[in-house]
């Protein structure tokens, strides 16, 4: 199945063909951005490569209705958000995925390992996060909010290295970066706390 990244998106409308190739601009001459299915307009799938073909990513637009795959898709993750941790995040996490509309799932193919391909995909993904009031979700790491800080833990247990988390406090999201192999960190984010002595922002 490969590996997935998401904006999950509270609006039905979604940022036309042309202002994403806008957004990849001349620091991307290499790079295309073409449409597999819709319109310019209204697209539901996309497909970014390198300029010799090498594929970087496929890209659908699934919008959330009675029957369809991003329905479907809306009722697992938040089958799947009610057993996670911190609690907080649960709480809102649910409710914000009722409000979700359109999912956007980004396939991770190939070509992001080739001349900065991934760089170039999280171009393209956060100029659409960026216009659609939305959150992210990464398989195998969890769920953001808004401002794109991680606020629900979904890593392997071996997972290491310096991550931008919240937590929320009466409704508030408290931003730090904290470290992901420290047995310390993690259960201060899962217990909802900001761990002791970490960067805050």
């Amino acid at each position: 199945m490969g590996y997935y990244t998401r904006v999950l998106s509270k609006r039905h409308d979604c940022p036309s063909l042309d202002s994403l190739k806008d957004s990849l601009g001349k620091k991307w001459p290499n790079i295309v951005l073409s449409l597999q299915d819709g319109d310019a307009d209204d697209w539901t799938a996309l497909l970014l490569a390198h300029a010799d073909g090498l594929e970087i990513a496929a890209i659908e637009r699934n919008p959330v209705a009675e029957g369809t795959l991003g329905a479907d898709e809306l009722a697992e993750f938040i089958e799947e958000v009610e057993s996670g941790q911190p609690q907080t995040a649960v709480s809102w996490l649910t409710t914000y995925l009722r409000a979700v509309k359109t999912i956007y799932a980004f396939q991770h193919l190939s070509g992001t390992q080739q001349s900065r391909g991934d760089e170039a995909l999280r171009c393209v993904s956060g100029a659409i996060w960026g216009k659609v009031d939305a959150i992210l979700q990464a398989d195998g790491e969890g769920f953001s909010n808004e401002d794109g800080y991680h606020i629900l833990w979904q890593f392997s247990d071996h997972v290491s290295g310096p991550w931008w988390m919240a937590v929320l406090q009466d409704g508030r999201w408290i931003r730090f970066q904290m470290e992901l192999g420290s047995s310390e960190h993690r259960r201060a984010f899962l217990e909802g706390r900001v761990p002791p002595g970490v960067q805050t922002a």
